[in-house]
Order: C-alpha cells, then structure tokens, then sequence
C-alpha cells in the first residue's frame, strides 16, 4: 500500500480529549475515530489490526473444537423474560421497540439467544457436548464511557457457549477454553494471567478473568513469578488430551486482586510473588442450569429420561485487545505492534521522493516485498525525512526499511526493528529473507 494514496489521517498532537494511551496513540495514529459517546469508527488502519486479532480469537476456537456461526445485534425481549433477566439487567441494556411495538433489545450478551438456538435444535444426549460462538458487535449503555476501546458503550466481541450433559462435561469445556485463552493471548504477544472472578450479572458460580500486564491497567495483580516465564505455545497439552495435568499445574500459580489476596492463605511464598498492574481482556464462566432451566433447554438422556443441560459462556473483547496491546506495547515514540497482529509487517521510507535513483529503488524493493509475500506500507510521499521517520514510529509496524542517497551508494537499505531500535544496513535481497523469516 503506498502511503500517498492511502486514508491514513494522522495527528501530530495529542488529543486533548484522551486520557490514556492507547486512546492517545489509536487517535493518532489514524486508527479510530468517535462517532458519539462510546462509539467508535473504525478506519482503514485500524481495521486491519482488528480483523487480525479477530483472526487469531477465531482459529483458536476453532482449534478449541467451538464452531462459528452467527447471531443477531438485535433481540427479542421475551427471551430475556424467559430467563428473567429483562428488568435485572439495568440501565445498560439499550431497550427498543419496533413498529409493531414489539418490544426489543440491542444485545449486550447472548446467553438467552444461544440458549433458545439450542433448546430448538439440540434433543438428545448423543449431540454433545456443543460449543458455539460467534463475533458480533454489542452494545451496553456505560454511564462514563471513557479510555476510547478500552471502555467503550459499543464494543467486538467474541462469546461461546457450551452445552453438556453433566457437570464433568461442563467442567471439561470450561478448562478447554482456559487453554484456547491462555493460547489466544500468547499468539497476540500477551502474557495474560487467569483470576477467580465475581461472575456478576451473567450469572454462574466458578469464573476466571484474564488480565494482560501493562502499567496503565486498572487491576491491581499478584501472580507466581514463575508464570511469566512460562510459555504457553510451546506445551504438548491438546484439547482432546487429558487437560487435568495441566491445570494442576497453573492452578498452583495463584493470581488475586488486590482486595482477595491473602498471603497466609496462598500456596505460593511471597517472596515469589510479583505485583503488577493489568487490564481485564476476557472472562470464561461456568453457569450450571441457569438459563437452560428457566428456558426449558432439556435433552433425553440414554434412559429417556429429561436432562436439564450444563451450560458455560466465554467472551473475550476483541476491540478491548486492540487498546490493550497498546497499552502493553509502546514507547514515547507510538505504538510497537506484535508482528501477529501488526497491520503491515514492514515501512518502507522513500527519503527523496523527488529523486529519480531513490525513487526507482523504493519502487523495486516494494514490488519486491509484495512478491515475498510481504505485506508492506510504502511512504513515498513529498515530506522531509524527520516527518516520514517520525510517522513510522507512531504507527509502529515491527520493520522500518530506508531507501536514500547515501545507502544507494554503497548499494543496501537501512532495516530496523521497531522493538529494539536496532539499526543494520544490508542488501535488499538480504533485508527481504530477513523479514520472510518473521512470517
């Protein structure tokens, strides 16, 4: 993509009406703009970074054995009687009617939905266990919407729901997506720590919040110095292996808010406990009989008999990531992508535009990334030198690759990583095979 025909809408200051980074830096970088309170257009660069994370959230469900399918924004309120949350929920539910008067709601979770999708479709035990979701937009009305993505009224979300027969089975899939979350985050170049959690208005009694690590979060955390070191990606566990080693295993790693820790009662020393701040990025929960009970969803087990099924729902905000990584990966300089979610992988900078030997060289070198395969924003615009570097290190990508008169001469281009700041010059074939080996 050259950069002088593309709608990049970048901001030399800080909008004042930001608070916290990522906010600053999506504003910035010409990734979002706000439409109204909460609500947020999402342009061209920013899109991109959000199809990609979407991506990763949707291949590890699938991996998971969760299949896709996809529900409405719009939902009819009998539903939410049924399961008797319509008039609990609050003020946050945006209730609507149409023009027969039918009372209707914009979604802000799909429990009810899901659940009426099953009870129709789903008769006998020999259809489970079930695990669908979906990645829908939602909507709750915040009373302070603020922090951009981070806290917004509409927001990208992915939700499962699980069905099963018994407990054990509930249990099961309930640790499955423990897994596929702690896999997901990694993939985005997250370290995420799980947490008991309240499970609030959804409803259930076990849960688990996935908080990454940043410095600007608003979770206090304590977790094992041990699970930071540990990767997740390169475990032998699978899905449909025997998953209770494994959480044995991080389940001795203790995580806990501020409010709840306990040092007397956690089986990790203190000395080994790290305290650090974090941002809430997704939450599994374990609802039992619920919504399957109030709503009738029963299949006939083996004897015949009714059975009431178990039930489990898991969501991770997927707009929410996008201002989290920020908020965990940059410096005062902009943003520093992970090459996963990166919406380029490279920059290439073009230092004289108007010069015919360096423009004929940046032209080469980009029609040879595009060949690699690699996927390169090309700033061949008429600006200065300073305003192209500093443009390439707002938005981030993991590579910067620089084409001007003096590297001409001695026949490379200069590389650099946008994580490390470090500098190499080397040829462009060389350059080439260096970022294919990041794919």
């Amino acid at each position: 993509m050259r950069l002088s025909t593309y709608f990049l809408p970048l901001l030399r200051e800080n909008p004042t009406e930001a608070q916290i980074v990522s906010h600053r830096l999506m504003l910035r970088s010409g990734m979002i703009r706000q439409s109204s309170a909460g609500i947020y257009s999402w342009l061209p660069f920013g899109l991109r970074v959000l199809r990609k994370i979407e991506n990763i959230v949707r291949d590890e469900q699938n991996r998971a054995g969760a299949q896709e399918l996809l529900m409405p924004t719009i939902q009819p309120a009998e539903l939410w009687r049924e399961s008797g949350r319509y008039d609990d929920y609050g003020d946050e539910m945006l209730r609507i009617r149409d023009r027969h008067e039918r009372d209707m709601l914009y979604g802000p979770t799909n429990e009810e939905l899901i659940t009426d999708i099953f009870r129709q479709n789903i008769k006998s035990y020999r259809d489970l266990p079930k695990n669908l979701y979906h990645i829908q937009w939602k909507f709750r009305d915040e009373v302070r919407p603020r922090f951009g993505v981070m806290r917004g009224r509409e927001f990208l979300m992915k939700d499962a729901y699980s069905f099963d027969l018994d407990l054990a089975g509930a249990r099961r899939s309930y640790n499955k997506m423990f897994l596929a979350y702690l896999r997901t985050f990694a993939r985005l170049g997250l370290k995420a720590i799980p947490m008991r959690a309240d499970t609030g208005p959804i409803g259930g009694d076990l849960s688990h919040e996935f908080i990454i690590l940043a410095d600007t979060g608003e979770s206090q955390v304590y977790c094992d110095k041990a699970w930071l070191n540990t990767d997740i990606l390169s475990s032998n566990v699978e899905y449909d292996g025997d998953l209770q080693p494994f959480f044995q295993r991080w389940t001795a790693l203790y995580a806990a808010t501020e409010e709840k820790h306990d040092v007397a009662n956690s089986p990790i020393p203190a000395a080994d406990l790290l305290a650090a701040r974090g941002i809430e990025v997704g939450q599994i929960f374990y609802l039992g009989t619920k919504y399957s009970r109030p709503m009738n969803a029963v299949v006939a087990g083996p004897d015949g008999e009714q059975i009431v099924a178990e039930m489990g729902c898991y969501g991770i905000g997927v707009s929410r990531l996008t201002g989290a990584i920020i908020e965990a990966s940059h410096d005062d300089s902009g943003i520093i992508w992970p090459e996963s979610v990166a919406p380029f992988h490279a920059g290439l900078i073009n230092l004289r535009a108007g010069d015919s030997a360096s423009t004929a060289a940046a032209d080469g070198l980009y029609a040879a990334l595009l060949k690699a395969g690699i996927d390169a924003l090309y700033d061949d615009r008429a600006e200065s030198p300073g305003v192209k570097f500093a443009a390439m290190d707002l938005i981030g990508l993991p590579w910067q690759l620089v084409v001007g008169p003096r590297s001409l001469q001695r026949g490379v281009v200069e590389v650099k990583n946008r994580r490390s700041g470090q500098r190499e010059d080397m040829t462009a074939e060389a350059a080439i095979n260096r970022l294919r080996a990041g794919l």
